[in-house]
């Protein structure tokens, strides 16, 4: 399995990236992962790979709440897109995450997913061409993000089929999608065709996989393994004592 971490959730104060990325390779890590990059994105990606780390994924675009559901915001969304699926390739970082956006007053859960479909039509035969995955990651709206649209498996599942582009895939992340609905395995089975990554964390909490939390990761990575799944799994908690033993404990749960 090729393990990932989100390192601002890792790194510990007056930590360099240099000595973070160090110590996680040597743990065994394959990647690391970042949120929305800026312009030192390249120097990011340098010192990963001296490290011995790919970069699994970035954010596309601003932001959670505006997303491709949206007509006001999709030809902002198109050009952030296109200028994110471009440095992707060019840094041969496999995918990028998108956003579905909110549930706006009066907008059904239909109708947001037939604007979300023509939004992403606007970008993924770019992706196609350039070979970069747009993730679009299933959020839960219960605890963390009210009101967002893509909070069950099965709305990112019919997204992606009616998209219909290999680079329209699903983040399947096992926090949210527990929150939401559970039967974390079943979702899985059902989400496989369409999985483009993967993120994990502790549920209660957000926090380390360890036994004060509900999830059993050890299924989820044997299931995972079952399914064929050769992307990354990428941790992205917030831990309650020393980073580095969460991400060394991260890893082992897997």
């Amino acid at each position: 399995m090729k393990q990932s971490f989100c390192y601002p959730c890792f790194r510990q104060p007056d930590q360099s990236l240099a000595e973070l990325f160090r110590e996680a390779a040597s743990i065994g890590y394959a990647a690391t992962e970042l949120w929305s990059p800026d312009e030192g994105l390249e120097e990011f990606v340098d010192t990963a790979r001296s490290a011995g780390l790919a970069v699994a994924s970035f954010t596309g675009h601003d932001s959670i709440d505006h997303g491709l559901n949206d007509p006001e915001h999709w030809e902002r969304i198109e050009d952030e897109l296109v200028r994110s699926i471009d440095r992707a390739a060019a840094l041969k970082i496999p995918g990028i995450i998108c956003f579905s956006g909110t549930r706006r007053p009066g907008l059904s859960d239909a109708y947001g997913l037939a604007l979300f479909i023509k939004g992403a039509r606007r970008v993924v035969r770019h992706a196609e061409e350039r070979g970069v995955n747009l993730n679009l990651e299933v959020l839960n709206s219960r605890v963390d993000h009210p009101h967002y649209m893509a909070d069950t498996v099965d709305w990112a599942i019919a997204a992606c089929e009616a998209v219909a582009s290999p680079r329209m895939r699903l983040l399947f992340d096992v926090y949210h999608v527990q929150i939401m609905e559970g039967d974390l395995i079943r979702a899985l089975r059902r989400a496989a065709p369409y999985l483009g990554h993967v993120h994990t964390a502790g549920n209660p909490g957000r926090h380390e996989m360890d036994d004060d939390q509900e999830i059993n990761y050890r299924a989820i990575g044997r299931e995972l393994d079952r399914l064929g799944y050769d992307g990354y799994v990428g941790h992205e908690l917030f831990a309650k004592g020393d980073r580095m033993a969460a991400l060394r404990s991260s890893f082992e749960a897997m």
